[in-house]
């Protein structure tokens, strides 16, 4: 279980009246992203590992047109604590390289969407590498994108900001298993930033 001393960008569903009584401990989710991501419930009582499946048919079948990641799992709604906002990513492969696509119903523009951003760009870097294939791109297309009321001052702060030059994601190139990595597998190369804008988030 989560220690529930420490606060996340989920402590707020999880707290949140609607969901509350239905935890089964303090910080419980519920079957969200990552449960739906690596054991989506069968009616025989069995599980899908979505991730361990699309690497394998990434590797066996890699220009498949059926390449696909969910969260969206409608028997399951009532069970989470959020409805998932990304939904449903596509990976295809050309000449060698990896590419997906994200589709996302619902998108926070101010503080979701760079978190979603480079979320997705990692796990597709990281699958790109266990499946031995260049990385290409990243398409992110949304359905209700909006900015919250109480997010407006710190937009319009963002927006007099240049942006920086991004940095140049590092991989451990001995990882091969996409359940090896760590965080210190992973290395952020040349990254800058300037001072944080908070803002809430929305429950």
């Amino acid at each position: 279980t989560r220690d529930p001393s420490k606060t996340t960008i989920w402590t707020g569903n999880a707290n949140a009246s609607y969901w509350k009584p239905k935890a089964k401990y303090e910080g419980d989710l519920g079957r969200v992203y990552g449960v739906n991501w690596r054991s989506w419930a069968k009616p025989d009582g069995t599980s899908v590992d979505q991730i361990s499946k699309l690497i394998y048919d990434l590797k066996n079948d890699p220009y498949s047109r059926r390449h696909i990641l969910t969260a969206w799992n409608v028997a399951e709604l009532d069970d989470m604590a959020l409805p998932p906002c990304h939904t449903f990513s596509q990976f295809y492969v050309n000449d060698g390289k990896l590419s997906c696509q994200m589709y996302q119903r619902s998108a926070d523009f101010f503080l979701g969407v760079p978190f979603n951003i480079a979320s997705y760009a990692l796990l597709t870097h990281m699958i790109a590498q266990v499946c031995d294939l260049e990385v290409d791109e990243f398409v992110h297309t949304f359905g209700d994108a909006h900015i919250y009321l109480d997010h407006i001052d710190a937009v319009k702060e963002q927006l007099t900001r240049e942006p920086l030059k991004a940095p140049q994601i590092k991989l451990n190139p001995e990882i091969k298993e996409i359940d090896k990595f760590t965080m210190d597998d992973i290395e952020l190369v040349n990254y800058k930033h300037l001072s944080a804008i908070k803002a809430p988030m929305a429950i």
